[in-house]
């Protein structure tokens, strides 16, 4: 162990300690900054899950630290079935049960009646009020009941990840710790640990994808596209972000949902 235990309590870091802590960490490895986590933080800690390649990696590498180390996913309703299947793979390779949280369903039935099943299609805005029903606010939900989350955030996935440590305070969600220990891979060293350690992985990678969300709003990209280009494709010039990791706009979520929704008694309250 790097660093002593740190007693109970939420939060258990100040940002002056993360921030330490972040100096110190940035040129140890990702097993060393996710053992860190896991020592000082379970089980009030969450693993993020949707089904990518990094959240595999990160998985794995966790389950070797701790078997019993705990991982969440927001299911949004509109995943690929290959998600569905590699949870499950998941469950037998591993014994994990991965904790789901689900939009509410009374936010989806009159966000879908005010707008339509597919608005996402019709302007970047609508685009961020499905994403705010269908993924953050139950993301809100799944953090407000722990002191930190691991991501597997990296460095060169978008220009709004450049600056990323791998250690921050959440200031979006109750400034607990949030964990990113593949900020400094690439790609390339992601699928290594894959492969090396015979990982089981999305089989939509398999068809061209690279970068995984809702089956409505991800398709395959072409070997020389960039990653992200195959999420919100139909997008111009708009953050490839939906909110779970970075406010969108100024502002974030809140505003654009009261910019949007009329909150009378057809309208979606956002609260």
């Amino acid at each position: 162990m790097l660093y002593p235990a740190l007693a109970g309590g939420a939060p258990p870091l100040d940002e002056t300690e993360v921030h330490e802590l972040a100096i110190e960490f940035e040129d140890k490895t990702a097993h060393d900054v996710l053992r860190w986590a896991i020592e000082n933080l379970h089980p009030r800690l969450y693993i993020a899950w949707s089904g990518q390649v990094e959240d595999m990696v990160l998985l794995d590498m966790a389950w070797r630290i701790n078997p019993a180390v705990r991982v969440f996913t927001v299911d949004t309703g509109r995943l690929h079935e290959e998600t569905y299947r590699l949870m499950e793979e998941v469950y037998e390779r591993y014994g994990v049960r991965i904790e789901v949280y689900f939009p509410e369903p009374s936010d989806v039935e009159k966000m879908v009646k005010e707008h339509g099943v597919n608005l996402f299609y019709r302007s970047v805005e609508l685009r961020h009020l499905c994403c705010y029903v269908r993924k953050v606010k139950p993301l809100l939900r799944a953090l407000s009941q722990v002191d930190g989350w691991v991501t597997g955030l990296r460095r060169e996935q978008w220009a709004s990840r450049h600056n990323i440590m791998k250690l921050e305070v959440d200031h979006d969600h109750g400034q607990i710790v949030k964990v990113n220990p593949l900020a400094d891979w690439t790609e390339r060293e992601v699928w290594q640990y894959i492969r090396e350690n015979s990982v089981p992985y999305n089989q939509l990678y398999s068809r061209g994808y690279r970068s995984i969300g809702c089956e409505p709003c991800t398709r395959p990209v072409a070997p020389f596209e960039d990653p992200r280009a195959g999420r919100w494709w139909w997008e111009k010039d708009a953050p490839k972000e939906c909110g779970m990791h970075c406010s969108i706009e100024t502002g974030g979520f809140e505003k654009i949902a009261d910019k949007l929704i009329r909150e009378d008694k057809h309208g979606y309250k956002g609260s």
